[in-house]
């Protein structure tokens, strides 16, 4: 049994107030108002989360936009071919199978950067192309 495993295991014949201290001096904010077992479980969130690493970037802005409701980003998946029309000529943007950006002939690392090389502004990349979509209310 690793660490991280004995810590969480170790978790479960802890009191609430113990519970409530290991949270203040594991996070630094404020103990959320949930029951000792919710509690339980974010605490053995946070450890393997420390140890092992969070969510990604990705994950955690899809989570935050479904948890607002306001809008949905589609992801730009390999092979994905996206066409917009921009002051009368139109530019068609591959994503790769190495997840490169390609417009023009020219590799990009994000869709956000190709829209500003077309717009002259700075765009999301996922809008201008039209992967951001507002969700119905």
């Amino acid at each position: 049994m690793s660490a991280v495993e004995a810590e969480i295991a170790a978790l479960e014949g802890l009191s609430s107030a113990i519970l409530r201290d290991r949270w203040s001096a594991l996070t630094g904010s404020p103990v959320p108002r949930i029951s000792p077992k919710l509690l339980r479980l974010a605490l053995a969130w946070e450890l393997q989360a420390r140890s092992f690493g969070g969510l990604s970037r990705a994950t955690t802005r899809t989570l935050d936009q479904l948890g607002r409701g306001e809008t949905l980003t589609a992801p730009a998946r390999p092979g994905m071919r996206l066409v917009r029309e921009w002051q009368g000529r139109v530019h068609v943007v591959t994503v790769g199978e190495d997840q490169v950006v390609r417009w023009e002939e020219r590799p990009y690392r994000s869709l956000s950067e190709v829209a500003r090389a077309i717009t002259g502004t700075r765009w999301s990349g996922p809008a201008f192309f039209g992967l951001k979509k507002k969700v119905a209310a």
